[in-house]
């Protein structure tokens, strides 16, 4: 029967046209293939994001905590207040130390008035002044003792636990709470050696947080491979807030610089030795089917990139065996 050509579509992204003939009254798809230079490999890497920033925070002095203005769970801004601590001592103390100061001061601005008029010696003077400075820097002193009965959100945040109530008696270091930063967020993920190389600082990477595809820029690479194993930390940031703790996808796309053909996989058939048979129909006008023995460098989704001894314009018989016999002619 006559051989003709029904379709002629071109795949882009695959690089051969497919096209029909008749044989038989039977259709025989083949496809008009072309070589690539090379083939991208996608390769998905599991992390986890992170906050930015994560801190347990404390009172730097000791003391019994007066109040706790915020819980699990809600939102603070920089600066706010979190916690007080019972101040009535510090308070005590301030009075005191301002009293004398004021007294000190008072002293000083006589001795001043003395000393010019011959009345006191430089010795006293300098006392009087000594006294003073004293008693200025204790003010400064339980001015910062006051301060430090405050405590307060050191960056935007959420608050992710509350380790002591009212009334609790602590020392200076202990945790009061948890706080995590609500501006940033990133993404730690662990890198097999063998593609580090294929990473580069700044650069952006795709990723997927369950069906959303976002952006990360890659920020710092660890030096040293994770205990254990044969894996890098790479650490990646983001321009959006996502919730830390979720899990997120790095896609990587990795390029190879192969010659070859990308061929649908059913058009493949095993044959020995780890190589692939592929069937094509010949340009000599004669419309045989020949054999070509290929080997297979990449798998992506139904499709396989090969590479073997086909030609640019080879029509490979899309179905393999199962559609035609090796030797055949088609008339």
């Amino acid at each position: 029967m006559t051989i003709y050509k029904e379709l002629c579509k071109s795949i882009i992204l695959i690089g051969f046209c497919f096209n029909t003939f008749l044989y038989a009254d039977q259709k025989i798809e083949v496809l008009e293939i072309k070589t690539a230079s090379s083939y991208e490999v996608s390769k998905t890497l599991p992390g986890e994001l992170l906050p930015f920033q994560q801190s347990k925070i404390a009172f730097e002095i000791t003391g019994r905590i007066k109040s706790i203005s915020v819980d699990i769970g809600d939102r603070v801004e920089q600066g706010d207040v979190l916690a007080k601590l019972n101040d009535s001592e510090i308070n005590a103390n301030l009075e005191q130390a301002v009293a004398r100061l004021d007294l000190a001061k008072q002293v000083l601005e006589r001795f001043k008035d003395l000393k010019q008029k011959g009345f006191i010696s430089n010795q006293e003077f300098d006392k009087a002044e000594s006294e003073y400075l004293v008693a200025k820097s204790q003010v400064k002193f339980f001015e910062v003792k006051k301060a430090q009965t405050i405590l307060k959100a050191p960056y935007d945040g959420f608050i992710q636990n509350r380790f002591v109530d009212e009334g609790t008696v602590i020392n200076g270091s202990n945790p009061i709470l948890e706080i995590l930063d609500s501006n940033k967020v990133e993404a730690h993920v662990s890198i097999p050696e063998d593609l580090i190389e294929n990473l580069e600082i700044s650069k952006e990477y795709s990723f997927l947080i369950g069906q959303e595809e976002v952006i990360g820029k890659l920020k710092r690479l660890a030096p040293m491979s994770i205990s254990g194993s044969n894996s890098r930390l790479a650490i990646f940031e983001f321009n959006n807030f996502f919730v830390p703790g979720s899990l997120i996808d790095l896609i990587l796309k990795i390029r190879r610089n192969e010659r070859g053909f990308w061929l649908p996989i059913n058009s493949l058939s095993q044959s020995e030795q780890g190589l692939w048979s592929v069937y094509s129909i010949s340009a000599d006008g004669k419309s045989t089917v020949e054999k070509d023995l290929v080997q297979v460098l990449h798998f992506e989704n139904n499709f396989a990139f090969v590479s073997g001894t086909l030609k640019d314009g080879d029509l490979v018989v899309k179905g393999g065996l199962s559609k035609i016999i090796e030797g055949q002619t088609l008339k």
